[in-house]
């Protein structure tokens, strides 16, 4: 009885989350974006639609978007694995620079306000969405990457930012290290990696260290939404092979430039509201 009760006051909230579970899942089999550049958003906007403050939607969207980039991670991992397209070593050298970014920005999130947060998101998203309207397929900026300071600081910031904005790493990763000439699909490869390594401990910090705001939607445990997880990540996993076969058959060019279009309004807006 309080399952069915639940289900029948939640009932708006629950199509809303399994609808952002396809959106997600779609978009990231035929674009090959990450989930958290998309689910992020959806939730933020989807949460204050249920009274949640903005402060307080921001900082549920980024714990819940990290806890689902889990394990749509290891899947993809498993598939690039296959493919040889993670670079182990790159992991290696990286991954204790990734994880004290991690935990310093996780932290932060803890800390700080959402607003905050949501600016950042709203920069790294319009950032994004310039570059794959401008700089896909251009040459690269550098011969090769950096030496170990350099990477130490690569690393460590793209931890920190993405644990922050709730993001997988690849929407960082895998422009930056395109910028010092390191081939494309092994940087993919690498930045689903690179998603593991940040997802896991940022959600596990702020499942454990946050604590869930006044006005959180229901089913919210530290600052990580259980329900929103339980909806969206089986669907995201189930339509990303959808999105990759509508990949075969439409322009992937032209979709992704819309699509880029599409999250610099959302930046766009996000800051705004925010700022205005």
């Amino acid at each position: 009885m309080q399952w069915i009760e639940f289900l029948t006051n939640n009932f708006h909230t629950l199509l809303a989350l399994i609808a952002t579970g396809i959106f997600a899942g779609v978009l990231a089999g035929l674009l090959g974006v990450g989930g958290g550049i998309v689910i992020v958003p959806v939730l933020f906007f989807l949460f204050q639609g249920f009274g949640v403050s903005p402060e307080s939607a921001m900082v549920i969207a980024t714990a819940t978007s990290l806890a689902t980039i889990v394990p749509t991670s290891i899947s993809s991992i498993r598939s690039h694995l296959k493919k040889g397209n993670v670079d182990v070593e790159l992991l290696r050298r990286w991954a204790g620079f990734i994880l004290i970014g991690v935990l310093a920005g996780s932290w932060l999130v803890t800390r700080v306000n959402g607003e905050m947060l949501a600016l950042l998101f709203g920069v790294i998203a319009i950032l994004s969405a310039l570059n794959m309207l401008f700089r896909t397929g251009k040459s690269a900026l550098f011969s090769q990457l950096p030496g170990k300071a350099g990477q130490t600081v690569m690393g460590t910031s793209i931890g920190f930012f993405s644990s922050m904005v709730g993001i997988g790493g690849g929407t960082i990763s895998v422009p930056l290290l395109t910028l010092y000439n390191y081939p494309a699909h092994k940087a993919v490869g690498t930045a689903a990696a690179i998603g593991l390594i940040i997802s896991l401990p940022g959600a596990m910090a702020l499942l454990t260290m946050g604590t869930a705001p006044v006005d959180a939607p229901v089913g919210t445990f530290g600052l990580v939404n259980l329900i929103g997880f339980i909806c969206i990540v089986p669907l995201t996993v189930l339509f990303a092979p959808v999105g990759a076969s509508l990949a075969a058959k439409l322009d992937a060019a032209k979709l992704k430039k819309i699509f880029a279009l599409v999250l610099l309004v959302t930046g766009g807006r996000m800051m705004a509201q925010l700022m205005l």
